[in-house]
């Protein structure tokens, strides 16, 4: 099979609307879909997008972040709130703690970066139309920085953490959290990319939980990680 053929499957039946106050952007962002198999329902600056929002009957909607006037975590929210189904995940140039906290609270169901990879963000955008969430791992750091500086619900502080690790598992949890990818896991823990895959889908079944941004909130919360907890550990 053509790498052209296996893009446009990978994209295949999913409908992307392109939110950007940048026309060349938003061309360019479009190239790049359709090179992968996704159909561009529209492109527009965020007030077209929301004022038309309807008529685009999109699976993702892929907004920049940083827009002058309306940001993109305001527009996430409007476009969350007027058609739910549409599922939305954000580009941003950087991301800092409060930032990506703010993109989860809005409805996001992704963020990812504008420096990464095509690849990633092709997956991305496929990952969010079937369900799932797309965080870079880059933002998932920061999104548990951002948890840590919260106050604990009072349910948590209450609870005894529920779920026993090993030693090597909470090893493995402390690198999610970090944000680090499979390969990077895989340095760490002198074991292949595809044994991290394995074993990080073992660790998320444990927890409970569906994802490595919920796996991290999850630990945080719990005091399941921190060098003090690998000490008494």
């Amino acid at each position: 099979m053509t790498d052209r053929a296996e893009a446009t499957i990978a994209g295949s039946g999913v409908r992307v609307l392109v939110v950007d106050d940048d026309g060349g952007v938003r061309a360019g962002l479009r190239a790049l879909l359709e090179q992968h198999g996704f159909e561009v329902a529209a492109e527009a600056g965020a007030e077209a997008a929301l004022r038309r929002i309807l008529s685009f009957a999109a699976d993702v909607a892929l907004v920049d972040a940083d827009m002058p006037g309306m940001s993109g975590v305001e527009a996430t929210r409007r476009l969350v709130r007027r058609v739910p189904a549409t599922r939305v995940v954000l580009l941003t140039v950087a991301a800092d703690d409060d930032g990506v906290l703010e993109a989860v609270w809005a409805g996001a169901s992704g963020l990812l970066l504008k420096d990464a990879e095509v690849d990633e963000i092709v997956a991305g955008v496929r990952a969010v139309a079937t369900g799932h969430v797309a965080f870079d791992g880059r933002v998932t750091g920061a999104l548990v920085a951002a948890a840590r500086r919260m106050a604990a619900p009072a349910e948590f502080a209450r609870e005894p953490v529920a779920v026993a690790l090993s030693a090597r598992e909470r090893e493995l949890l402390e690198l999610v959290a970090e944000g680090l990818d499979n390969a990077a896991i895989g340095q760490r823990m002198f074991v292949s990319p595809s044994t991290v895959k394995s074993r990080v889908s073992r660790l998320l079944a444990t927890l409970g939980v569906h994802n490595r941004v919920q796996a991290a909130t999850y630990a945080v919360r719990h005091g399941m990680i921190g060098s003090e907890h690998r000490a008494a550990a």
